[in-house]
């Protein structure tokens, strides 16, 4: 019998995609708190979607109950900057609340493993309360690891381009309305990822649980300042940008692998592919010797720009 993956924050592009990914290997499970896109989720996966709420314990035990999974991939989070700043208690109690209530869960039910969903905004240094609470998350998972049966890792990247409520579907939306995209960023740097390849980042960690327990594991990627993308977007469509004042919280570049994290980080190959490994007892013989950010990153091409804009999802053309 095919063993079973429960996906938290199953309903979103990551989940969804990382279901149509691994469905054919695994038994996969949506958990969300929104039935209206549980039900979409379904129907695009062909997996079976139901409600769960992390921040609610009792949500938690019902579902890991019901589906008795092997792995949980936790990707249930309040997931942006503007908004956790404007409601930090929501951000507590899904990101850190629901992350403590996914390993407690797990710990008790003798889950094989846990894969948390970070982001490069829990990397030091901290600037906003989303980064803080999956910062938490990644602490709290590494902590865990040493003391239980239950294998716990992260997976940490940038921005995954066209997922829910991010920036390139925002854009998208206000394009639409009079061609016309407000930017409270532009000289801001940022990685960007394609959901292929964060879906990769994924099944890798999946694939060595073992090996990972206890670390962060993430990935080299290219990064872009926001004002190119516009650029080269007014360059395929047309219309025009604004720029208006920064939101609380943003900074002007991200990290994958921050100054307090080099001598605990390294790099590391998966099937000769570079990958960077994050965890206080890894060998401090050979760490990485320069901060890994979105300033100092390859930058994507315009050509690169220009693919990523072109494949949109269909619900944003």
């Amino acid at each position: 019998m095919s063993k079973k993956i429960l996906i938290t924050g199953g309903s979103g592009y990551l989940g969804r995609n990382l279901a149509k990914k691994l469905k054919n290997k695994y038994r996969i499970y949506l958990g969300s708190r929104n039935n209206q896109r549980n039900d979409l989720a379904k129907n695009e996966t062909g997996c079976e979607a139901f409600p769960l709420d992390v921040a609610n314990i009792n949500s938690v035990k019902d579902a890991v109950n019901y589906v008795k999974p092997d792995i949980i991939i936790h990707a249930a989070a309040t997931k942006f900057v503007d908004l956790s700043e404007k409601y930090p208690l929501e951000c507590h109690d899904v990101n850190i609340l629901g992350s403590a209530n996914i390993a407690r869960v797990a710990i008790d039910k003798k889950i094989k493993g846990v894969i948390g969903i970070s982001t490069d905004k829990a990397s030091p240094p901290v600037k906003n309360i989303y980064g803080m609470s999956k910062a938490v998350m990644e602490k709290l998972f590494i902590s865990l690891s040493n003391n239980h049966k239950t294998k716990f890792t992260c997976v940490r990247y940038g921005n995954v381009t066209w997922s829910t409520g991010s920036v390139l579907p925002i854009w998208s939306k206000m394009f639409k309305k009079n061609k016309t995209i407000l930017t409270t960023g532009p000289y801001m740097r940022r990685f960007f990822f394609t959901v292929d390849e964060a879906v990769e980042l994924v099944t890798t960690s999946l694939k060595n649980i073992n090996f990972l327990n206890g670390k962060i594991l993430s990935k080299e990627m290219k990064s872009s300042r926001m004002i190119d993308i516009l650029k080269v977007w007014k360059k395929i469509y047309g219309g025009k940008y604004i720029i208006k004042n920064e939101r609380k919280g943003d900074r002007v570049d991200e990290y994958l692998i921050g100054e307090t994290e080099l001598n605990y980080s390294k790099v590391i190959f998966f099937n000769k592919k570079k990958y960077f490994l994050i965890g206080q007892d890894i060998n401090k013989s050979n760490p990485i010797k320069k901060i890994v950010s979105s300033f100092n990153a390859k930058k994507l091409s315009e050509s690169e720009i220009k693919n990523i804009l072109n494949n949109r999802p269909e619900e944003y053309l």
